[in-house]
Formats: C-alpha cells, sequence, structure tokens
C-alpha cells in the first residue's frame, strides 16, 4: 500500500529531532517555507534520550517568535511518530499543508519579493 502527500514538501533528513536548532527553523523561512514541520520520534521513545523534547521545546521557541514578528506560530508544527508509521507520517503531512495553504504564502516571503 503507498501513501501520498503533497509534491510540495521537502523533507530534510537528521539523525535526531533534537538536532534540529531554532536556527534552522528559521532560516528555513528565511529561504522560502511557507511552513515547517518537525516530526520526532515518539515521546519516551528517543534513541537519543530527549531529543524529541529539546526539539518539541524549540519549535515552541519558533511559534513565539513568528507570533512575535507577525509571521504566525502555526506555521511550526511538532508531531511525534514511530519510524514505522507510514500511514500517520502521510496523515500528518496533508495536515500541515492543508493549514499552510489556508494560511496562505509567508508574510515574510511576501515582504522579501518586495524588496527585490
Amino acid at each position: 500500500m503507498r501513501f501520498t502527500y503533497p509534491t510540495s514538501i521537502k523533507i530534510v533528513r537528521v539523525p535526531c529531532a533534537g538536532k534540529v536548532d531554532v536556527i534552522h527553523i528559521l532560516r528555513a523561512f528565511e529561504k522560502g517555507a511557507d511552513g515547517v514541520c518537525v516530526i520526532g520520534c515518539l515521546e519516551g521513545d528517543c534513541h537519543f534520550k530527549s531529543g524529541n523534547f529539546r526539539a518539541r521545546k524549540r519549535v515552541e521557541q519558533v511559534q513565539k517568535i513568528l507570533d512575535a514578528v507577525g509571521i504566525g506560530g502555526d506555521r511550526a508544527q511538532m508531531f511525534n511518530l514511530s519510524a514505522g508509521d507510514a500511514p500517520l507520517f502521510a496523515k500528518y503531512a496533508n495536515e500541515m499543508h492543508e493549514k499552510i495553504m489556508a494560511l496562505g504564502p509567508s508574510p515574510f516571503k511576501l515582504k522579501k519579493n518586495k524588496a527585490a
């Protein structure tokens, strides 16, 4: 059985979600992303002990930053799932895509295009 998700989603693999730093997420927005979704191991089941907890805190920090600058914290999300749960990955990817489509293009991207 094949599960599909939107082709506009770009996947960046990392050894652990805990390796994703605030600057990485913000840089994605700077480079034109309309949304960023970090997907980590199930809570309490991280191979690197607490990587998924660090990732969640970092995503929450990014959400606060995005709200403060007027882009909207909803554009950054964190999900937890098992590595073998393809149906749930596809579900999260589609949900995130629908949320971003409803929000429209990133206001940061629009401002950047007007400045160019």
